[in-house]
Formats: C-alpha cells, sequence, structure tokens
C-alpha cells in the first residue's frame, strides 16, 4: 500500500475513532464488560501493554502480566508487553495498527493524546478504584470539549521531585546545630537557604585531592520538571487559564512573576555542584553517588526509589554485610522526602538562615504530575481493556507495585496502608504547592526551549572559572533570556507547526 493511500486510511480510521474516542460522554455508554462475558467469541484476545522503563526493569510488568493472565486464561484473555519503548507515539502507530491497546504514562502525555481521540473516554463508575481516589488525581485526566469534562484515564500514582538521602550520613551535630525550630526536621530540608548553607558546609571541607568526594545537593538543573520551582515559586507558571478553567496555551508564564529572580538563585548554588549538573550526567550517577555517599542528597521521582535502594544496598553489601542486613540496614536508612518548603523571597539563597524570618520567604511550588492508565482509542477490546485496568489498579497490584518500585499511590487504601509521603505530598496538592503538567498538547512544545535555558543558566556558573564571560549577570540578561525562550515555546506551537 502506497504511503499516500496509508495515510488517507489512516485519516479515515482515526476520524472514526474519533466517534468513540474522548469525544463520548463518560456517562453516556455503560461498558458492556457489566452485563456481557469479556470474550464472547471464545477467541484468544491478546492485549498489548505499554509500561514504563522502570516497571519493565525492575520485574513488575512481569508480575503484573502472570497474574493477570492466570486470573484471566479460563475466558481466553491474555495481556503481553508490548515490546514498545516507554514514550512511542500512540498517534503514529495506533491507526496502523502498531499501537498498544493499554498504555501506562504521565498525564500530560496521555491528555496530549486525549486531544486528538487517540483515547478512549472512560465512564469512571467501572472502575473499582472510582471511590478510592482524590478527584483531584482524576482531574489530571480531565478534557473538555464542547463545554462538557470526559475522562481519559485512571490514576495510579502521584508524581513530584523528592530530595532523596541517607539518613546514616546526616551530620552527627544536626539536632545542635541544623535544627534551629527546634521541630525535629533538620533545617536543610525546610529552607532552600538551609540546605545551601549545609551544602556550602561539606564543599568546604572536601579534603579529596581534586575536591570532589563530597557534595550537598546533586542535581539535574537541565531539568525542566525537577526545576519548576526556580520560576513557579516566584510567580512563573506553564499555560495561563480562562474563566471557565481551560488551559490557554496562548498565555505562556516561564517569564512571568519574579522567575528571572529564581533562575539566578538556581545559578548560584550550581557553584556548588559539579559540572555534572548542567546536563543528563546527575540523572544517571545520583542513584550511585547518593549511596556511597559522595552525594548527600539529590531530586528525583517517587518510582525511582528503587534506583536508589539497590545501589545502596550494593555498597552495603561491599561493606561486609549479608544480602540480608544490607538490605535490611537500605530499608532503614534510604529517606525521601518532600523539597524544602520556603525559597528566598528576594532570591538571595547565600543569606545566612540564621538571619531570616518567615516572611523574608516565599512557598516553594514544584512541578507535579498524575501517572495513570488508558486505553487507545484504536483498540479492538474495549471490555478487555477495561478489566486489565481494573486489575492493574486493584488493591493488591497497587500495593505490589508501591513495594517494588516505591510509588506514591493514588489509592487511598493502599497509601493509608504503607504510609509514607503519599498524603503529604496530596497535602501539597490541594494547598497549590504542585503545579500540575497541563493536560494539553501545546505542552509538548516547553521542554526543548525550557531545558536548553536552564543547562545555559547552570553552565554559566562555570563559564568565569573556564575562562569564558559570563551570560546571565543580572535580572535583566536572566529576563530577555527568559523572554527569548517563552517566544521559541510560542513559535513551536503556533509558527513552525503551520
Amino acid at each position: 500500500m502506497g504511503r499516500q493511500l496509508k495515510k488517507a486510511c489512516s485519516l479515515v480510521l482515526a476520524a472514526t475513532m474519533m466517534l468513540i474516542g474522548c469525544g463520548q460522554s463518560s456517562g453516556e455508554e455503560k461498558s458492556s464488560a457489566d452485563t456481557t462475558a469479556l470474550n464472547p467469541s471464545g477467541e484468544k484476545i491478546t492485549l498489548r501493554i505499554l509500561e514504563n522503563d522502570t516497571a519493565k526493569s525492575q520485574g513488575y510488568l512481569d508480575e503484573l502480566l502472570n497474574a493477570f493472565n492466570e486470573a484471566y486464561k479460563d475466558q481466553g484473555i491474555e495481556a503481553v508487553d508490548a515490546n514498545m519503548e516507554e514514550y512511542s507515539d500512540l498517534a503514529e502507530n495506533g491507526p496502523y495498527g502498531y499501537g498498544p491497546d493499554v498504555l501506562y504514562q504521565a498525564n500530560d502525555q496521555i491528555m496530549t493524546y486525549a486531544e486528538d481521540k487517540h483515547i478512549m473516554a472512560l465512564s469512571l463508575e467501572d472502575f473499582e478504584c472510582y471511590d478510592k481516589i482524590p478527584q483531584e488525581a482524576f482531574d489530571a485526566f480531565k478534557i473538555n470539549v464542547d463545554g462538557k469534562d470526559y475522562y481519559c484515564g485512571v490514576p495510579v500514582n502521584v508524581q513530584e521531585p523528592m530530595l532523596f538521602y541517607r539518613k546514616d550520613m546526616m551530620p552527627e551535630d544536626w539536632e545542635t546545630n541544623w535544627d534551629t525550630d527546634g521541630d525535629k526536621v533538620a533545617d536543610f530540608f525546610e529552607s532552600w537557604n538551609s540546605l545551601y548553607a549545609f551544602s556550602k558546609t561539606l564543599r568546604d571541607s572536601d579534603t579529596s585531592a581534586n575536591k570532589d568526594s563530597q557534595y550537598g545537593l546533586m542535581a539535574p538543573l537541565n531539568d525542566l520538571y525537577m526545576m519548576a520551582e526556580f520560576s513557579f515559586s516566584y510567580g512563573g507558571y506553564v499555560f495561563g487559564q480562562d474563566d471557565q478553567g481551560n488551559y490557554n496555551s496562548e498565555d505562556i508564564g516561564f517569564n512571568q512573576g519574579d522567575s528571572a529572580t529564581g533562575l539566578l538563585a538556581m545559578k548560584e548554588f550550581a557553584k556548588l555542584m559539579s559540572q555534572e549538573c548542567i546536563d543528563d550526567s546527575v540523572k544517571t550517577s545520583r542513584y550511585s553517588k547518593v549511596a556511597d555517599g559522595t552525594f548527600f542528597c539529590s531530586i528525583s521521582t517517587p518510582d525511582t526509589y528503587t534506583l536508589f535502594y539497590e545501589k545502596l544496598v550494593a555498597v552495603y553489601e561491599q561493606e561486609g554485610l549479608s544480602e540480608d542486613d544490607a538490605k535490611a540496614k537500605a530499608t532503614e536508612n534510604l529517606m525521601m522526602t518532600q523539597l524544602p518548603s520556603k525559597m528566598p523571597a528576594n532570591g538571595d539563597i547565600t543569606a545566612d538562615p540564621n538571619t531570616m524570618s518567615d516572611s523574608d520567604y516565599v512557598t516553594t511550588k514544584v512541578m507535579g504530575g498524575v501517572n495513570g492508565y488508558a486505553i487507545s482509542a484504536y483498540t479492538e477490546h474495549k471490555d478487555a481493556c477495561i478489566a486489565f485496568i481494573n486489575f492493574a489498579t486493584g488493591y493488591e497490584m497497587i500495593t505490589k507495585r508501591a513495594e517494588m518500585l516505591g510509588i506514591a499511590p493514588t489509592r487511598s487504601d493502599v497509601a493509608e496502608e504503607i504510609g509514607g509521603v503519599t498524603d503529604t505530598i496530596f497535602t501539597s496538592l490541594k494547598e497549590g504547592n504542585i503545579y500540575l503538567m497541563p493536560s494539553i498538547k501545546a505542552v509538548d512544545q516547553i521542554w526543548d526551549p525550557m531545558q536548553t535555558l536552564l543547562s545555559d543558566v547552570a553552565k554559566d556558573a562555570f563559564r568565569q572559572a573556564d575562562g569564558e564571560e559570563e551570560k546571565y549577570t543580572d535580572k535583566d540578561s536572566m529576563q530577555t533570556a527568559l523572554d527569548n525562550s517563552v517566544q521559541s515555546i510560542y513559535d513551536a506551537i503556533y509558527t513552525l507547526a503551520q
């Protein structure tokens, strides 16, 4: 079949799928899964499941598929790994029959597909977890079409940047010298100025020949998801909203408020890091370097907990512990906590925190997201897909996912059972301190321009030492850079795409 004919066929199919995709009311059609057998024809049904790379590498996907296949073997339904890249393009593959039937991804990616009718609308009452998940999580998968709301995903876990550290690497004097308010929480987990001060103490006391063996915070400063707090805390945002609460992609807000001040603070913190912070180097090294103590802490998302855990177990085993003892010690000492909640209002992250009061800070606001399951509009097995998602979001499998991957589950019963930071995360979400990634297609265009800028700002911290001229020396130069990045985003959405 020629390329043009294929394209024409795919357009016809896509148009047909619009009738059953996210333009369909979430309440108008009750799934036939409730009233008929899932597989009345008796022919074998194979569901292709697209999961994230961490779930695959840690063995969770195999556990899920094996459990589901055992439970549904009598109905002739089998779920298999879609064997695709984590961010496989459903819009490209779906019309030709190559896409997954069920996909697990972040809300912004799923809803980008939903906007173009590649994802089915769901009747939330079809899912056992419906009354156990906060509405805020479901709202991450909501789309408004012609004044009506539709839901196109089932939440599994909530994401936001978190600090990971080893409890046994805490300074012995932290309660005396790093807990000025006596609340039994170290100051460097509460304010960015204290985290800067503690990081500087570690750097100044590094006695290694190359002064590269002891860092405080080390983070991937080029990563917008991890570093958006340096804009959002100062009044920046991704897209504005209209009177109905719908995102307006013409209103791009990374240059709004006092974001320039925030990025200058990030540059100042970069001076206490190594040049690994400029690119993706920290993303790959953070797990092992937090484990071996080179980094006191780093930033990542809850679903990477097991990657830190495995590296820490290995460190303890190298120190002579048995496997069981190493796992027990790693469980005891690997900690995950939210980012410090206070940013300096004037952007001076070097200011002595002991001279500052609450009025000298603004509240930290981070970028977050909700990961969940969705159903491809191109599947031929809607009811079987609903059955799979019901199984995957049930109490037992979400509990196992939390145990194996360290996620912050959206199911309230699992969150209550395992404890941890989930309740804190949802409190931050409700209070507006987590800015969920907008669930519209235009969000695809924000990443490259902003991450290019963040990387350049991080690099600016090292230019003088490398004999180069600094580019971002004041608010005006930083504001200009932000304005240019916002223009690049606008062009990518409205001009270059034409």
